[in-house]
């Protein structure tokens, strides 16, 4: 990847909805060209898809939490298959630092919430967890 790649991710991750000639207007190159590498970030799987982002007022009643994990031994793997495979987890992140990994965890009700938690506790490999529950963001 390039400068024009980097830009043209950047100006992606600011707003995905840009269209091919907004973004080679931006970018000052034609729109062929914009085309062209996005065809090519796409392909190479740097780019692996576009997404929505709500504002977690949005969905007032949604409960989101994050989790820490600590993995036993040698068996990151097969614990990072098994919370992929958690309905509860939206985002699941590798981490340095006292937990080796950090999922986000989305939840309808408390109830449901504690069902997520369950679940994950009984994952094989899983030595240590510590949840908080996000109330806020504010940037």
């Amino acid at each position: 990847m390039d400068e024009l790649d980097h830009q043209l991710i950047s100006l992606l991750r600011s707003n995905a909805r840009l269209s091919v000639a907004d973004l080679a207007h931006k970018l000052k190159v034609s729109r062929g060209t914009v085309t062209n590498r996005l065809r090519k970030l796409e392909d190479t799987q740097v780019i692996v898809g576009y997404t929505v982002r709500l504002k977690p007022e949005a969905e007032p009643e949604r409960i989101r939490a994050w989790m820490g994990v600590m993995v036993e031994g040698n068996t990151t793997r097969q614990v990072i298959a098994s919370l992929l495979g958690e309905p509860g987890v939206s985002t699941l992140h590798d981490t340095n630092g006292r937990w080796d990994l950090l999922a986000e965890l989305e939840a309808s009700s408390m109830s449901e919430l504690s069902s997520v938690l369950e679940r994950v506790r009984l994952i094989s490999g899983i030595r240590n967890t510590e949840t908080s529950i996000h109330l806020a963001t504010y940037r």
